[in-house]
């Protein structure tokens, strides 16, 4: 199944060489699974926690407020207010080699297309945990 687009740009290259961490971005409206995230992530690799948001809007102002402050989007669909399709596009605004992913129980092919339509460069179902663990496992062993 295609999830999305691949490559590394020289930047990422630079980046993954200093062996700094990963700065994630969580948009997730359930408490319990931002940390379920959080543990997740670190347990895959070299990952911080930089920032989250449960609503569209309380994402786009951190987005707006952090411009350059994030290397991989993490972002959930079905938020407490707004969607994270508006997430999404707001993201178009990003520093070279920042990563988005889509991660919800709402990916269809459809709204998979859409979500890398405005600029995400994966959208996995939930249900496919080990797709998530592979994408971002990938991030840190370039």
């Amino acid at each position: 199944m295609k999830y999305g687009r691949s490559g590394i740009t020289e930047s990422e290259r630079i980046h993954l060489e200093a062996n700094v961490p990963v700065r994630v971005f969580l948009v997730e409206d359930m408490p319990r699974l931002q940390g379920l995230m959080a543990e997740l992530l670190r347990s895959i690799g070299d990952f911080t926690l930089v920032g989250s948001a449960a609503t569209e809007a309380e994402a786009i102002q951190w987005l707006k407020d952090h411009r350059g402050g994030w290397d991989l989007a993490v972002v959930d669909l079905i938020l407490a207010q707004g969607s994270g399709i508006g997430v999404v596009a707001r993201c178009r605004e990003r520093a070279e080699g920042a990563k988005v992913v889509v991660f919800s129980d709402y990916v269809t092919p459809v709204l998979r297309d859409y979500c890398l339509s405005l600029g995400a460069d994966a959208a996995l179902p939930k249900s496919d945990l080990q797709a998530f663990i592979d994408y971002c496992g990938a991030l840190v062993r370039r």
